[in-house]
This record gives structure tokens, sequence and C-alpha cells, in this order.
């Protein structure tokens, strides 16, 4: 076993440290000149971007999802143990100018999350209750390889329905039996309970927890960031000036901590806000807008939101107070020790709360985004069913199981889905040029919320079925 996990530990290296790495930022450097920078001239927008309302007659039995919902779903994924464990990581590994490179990753990773969500809003198709749609889903219909597509379903499916929601249960675990002694057993059992009540619900149940849970676990970990630098806010510029000269200063390019600086920010940014991967569009096709541009800018916004905001709030409440050393400073422990040196010895149940929300509501997008590609892979109650019962098996399995293996082959699943979905969104970007040139053409002429219809795409009006 100890074989078996050093090699794929290995081959998970390679992935990361070279190919994906360099397939990622490539891509969000060529989105990002292709769509004009995006990204960053949609900010301007944000007070009317989640608006929705309905441009057309809902279909009988058809259920609306919401822009917002659809937003926070996503989020909710996104936003997991990655933010509080996965920045401290990335800090102790890559030093503080690990922080600015997983800042620039998120500016530039945004515009493929655009890109591959408005690519899931084109390509959406009718389900039994509310639109699905995603990477497999614009690979079928798209590229016209569905075997493309169900290589896709099987690598998402495995890699978050089954392999992070595991992890996402051992952390909550771990962190109460840290903060309040409650045996990883029975918070598995309470867990898994609330889990099988929520997703045999269906994605309205998990559309209104998630627009419950994200706002309250962002706002909440965000004003507690906020109280740690109002505390220390003498301390603020010495932290940004920290963070500046260690990604760029001569010192630790000289002493090779540059490098480690580089590499731990891109790879922990890229793996906390998913920019690429092909989860969120998953979600993003379920929005009832009027255009796929719409949905395309709103699920930008939530790499931003993860990474600019999250992931910050976590950098600053280690760094404002210095980094604390030995064995045990890593990962969770190393925030929660941060915390505590700020706030005091409550810190620790601060962070555990906080861990419960950040990860649960991931439990939730997670599930979503393998039930949207089991439904892909097929139409049968049954298959839907059990992939809903193995994801409550797995979020108890979690609880009381180490999980190393399971980390490293979730790595390189996901690595390998990734570079599919890369593949399919070059290939297919230009659908997605074409809608944002049509988006802006109607914005111009003083349209205030555009509307797209098939028949401005004839030569692929066929493969669009809901517009």
């Amino acid at each position: 076993m100890e074989l078996l996990n050093n090699i794929i530990d290995w081959a998970n290296g390679i992935l990361w440290t070279y190919l994906l790495v360099a397939m990622l930022i490539g891509c969000a450097l060529w989105f990002t000149i292709r769509c004009k920078f995006v990204q960053i001239r949609m900010l301007r927008h944000l007070p009317v971007m989640f608006r929705n309302r309905a441009c057309r007659a809902h279909e009988e039995g058809l259920v609306r999802i919401s822009s917002f919902q659809a937003f926070a779903i996503s989020i909710a994924s996104r936003v997991g143990t990655g933010n509080l464990a996965g920045v401290a990581v990335a800090i102790v590994l890559g030093g503080p100018g690990a922080v600015f490179w997983m800042w620039l990753i998120a500016l530039l990773g945004a515009s493929s999350a655009f890109v591959e969500s408005t690519l899931a809003q084109l390509y959406k198709i009718k389900g039994k209750s509310s639109f699905i749609g995603g990477p497999a889903y614009y690979m079928s219909k798209g590229l016209k390889k569905p075997w493309m597509g169900a290589i896709f379903s099987v690598l998402l499916i495995f890699t978050f329905g089954f392999a992070f929601n595991s992890v996402q249960s051992n952390t909550i675990c771990q962190a109460f039996e840290e903060a309040f002694a409650i045996p990883p057993a029975s918070m598995g059992t309470a867990l898994t309970l609330i889990t099988l009540v929520i997703i045999f619900g269906g994605i309205q149940s998990i559309a209104r927890v998630s627009s419950i849970i994200v706002p309250i676990m962002a706002l909440g970990y965000i004003a507690l960031a906020l109280v740690v630098i109002a505390m220390n806010i003498t301390a603020i510029p010495d932290v940004f000036g920290l963070i500046i000269s260690h990604a760029f200063g001569w010192e630790q390019g000289l002493a090779g901590g540059l490098g480690a600086a580089i590499q731990q920010g891109i790879r922990r940014g890229l793996y906390s806000n998913e920019a690429g991967m092909g989860s969120a569009p998953n979600v993003a096709a379920t929005a009832d807008v009027s255009h796929p541009v719409s949905q395309g800018k709103v699920q930008a916004i939530s790499v931003f939101s993860d990474t600019l905001i999250i992931c910050s709030c976590t950098a600053f409440i280690i760094l404002v107070g210095g980094v604390p050393t030995g064995a045990e400073a890593n990962g969770i422990k190393l925030t929660q020790m941060a915390l505590s040196q700020q706030i005091g010895p409550w810190g620790n149940m601060a962070v555990a709360i906080a861990i419960f929300f950040f990860a649960y509501s991931s439990v939730l997008g997670n599930y979503y985004y393998g039930e949207a590609n089991v439904q892909y892979l097929s139409k049968k109650a049954w298959v839907l069913a059990t992939y809903r019962i193995i994801v409550a098996a797995m979020v108890f399995f979690g609880s009381v199981a180490s999980l190393q293996l399971v980390w490293n082959l979730a790595d390189l699943f996901m690595g390998l889905m990734t570079i599919c979905n890369l593949i399919a969104i070059v290939l297919l970007g230009k659908y997605a040029f074409r809608l944002l040139e049509d988006y802006r053409e109607q914005k111009r002429r003083g349209i205030a919320e555009p509307v797209f219809t098939k028949d401005k795409m004839p030569d692929i009006a066929d493969d669009l079925e809901c517009w």
C-alpha cells in the first residue's frame, strides 16, 4: 500500500508541477486576452449581475434555479478545507509570497471559469425537474465525442462524489474532536444522516440549503478576519510588504524560495478555485438565465470570492501575527494556532465551526457535481439512488478513516479530469467568444438584460436544446 501511495504521489508531482500548471496558466492567459479581460471588466456590473428576471415562459414541471442559487452551489463546492488548511500549507511550503501567486492565478483563471460555464449554459438540456449540463454535455453535443464525456463523468464522480467528500467529512470530524471532544464516529453518523436527507431532496433542496449556508459561512469568516485585521491594523502594510517581497524578492530567488512560492501559490490557488477543472460548469448549467454569458460572468465571480476574499482572510490571520513554527504547525492546526494567538483559546472552536460550514457545504456541492454526471451516464432512477447511498457511505467512511491514499488518488483523477476539460474548452472556446460579442453588442444597444436565441448561431442550432 505504501509503494502504491508513493507511485501515485510521484505521478501527481509530475502531473501538477509541470503539465497541468502549464496548461491551466496557458489557457487562462489565452482566454483572458481573447475575451478582452472579461473577468476584470465585469466587476463594474456586480450590483445587477444576480438579477434573474425570466424572459421566457417556464415549461410545466421544470423548476427554476436562480442565478444566485447556482452561484451559491458552486461557491459551496469551491470554498472548503482548502481555504483554511490549503492556504496554511502554501504559506509553510512556499512562504508568504505564495499568497501573491494565488491572487494572480485567480485573476487569470476567472477567464477560464467564464468560458467553461458559458459553454455549459449553451449546451445544457432539460432534465426531469431542472436544467442539467456541464463538460460531459458540451463534449458530447459540441465536440460530438460522447465517449470523451463518459470518461470525464467517471473521473468527476470518483473525484468529487466519493473521494473529496470523504476528505471533507474527515476534516470536519477531526476539527470537532479537537475542539469539542466529539468522537469522529458519532459526528460522522450525524453528517451521514443529514447528507441523506438533503441529497434525496434533489437539486432544489441543495440549492435552498446552499443559498443559506454559503452567505452565513462566508460573511461569518470574513467578519472574523476583519476583527483580527482591526486588532492589528498597524501591521497590515507590513503584511502586504512581506507578501510582495517574498513573491519577487531577489533573496528568495537566490535561495530557491521564489520557485517554491510560485509553485505553491499556483497549485493551491488552482486547487482552491477550480477554474478550468470542469466542476463548476455542472451547476452553472442549472441556472435559468436569458443569455449564457450572464451565468458565465456570475460563475467567474465565484473564483474571486474563493481566492481573493476567503483565502486572503486565512492568509492575513496567519501572517498578521507571524507564522507559528514547530512540528505541529501545518494545515488546519496552523490556522487554529494563528487564530488562537489572536483571539484566545476559543479560536480552536471558531475554526471548527468555520470548517463545518465550509466543508459541509462542499459535500453538498461535490455531491451535485457527481449527480449531474451520473445522469449523463444513465437516466435510471436506481442508478442515481445507488450513487446517493454511496456518497453517504463515503461521508461516514471519511469520518473514521485515514485518507492519504484517497487524497493522492483524488488528485490524480482530478488532474486527468482537468486535462480532459481544458482540451474541450479550448476547442469550443470560439462559441463562448461569439456569445460574449453578442452579449456586448446588445449592451451597446442599450438592452439592460441581453437575450440569446439559437437562431443567432445557425451553424450549431440543432445542438442547442434550451435556447
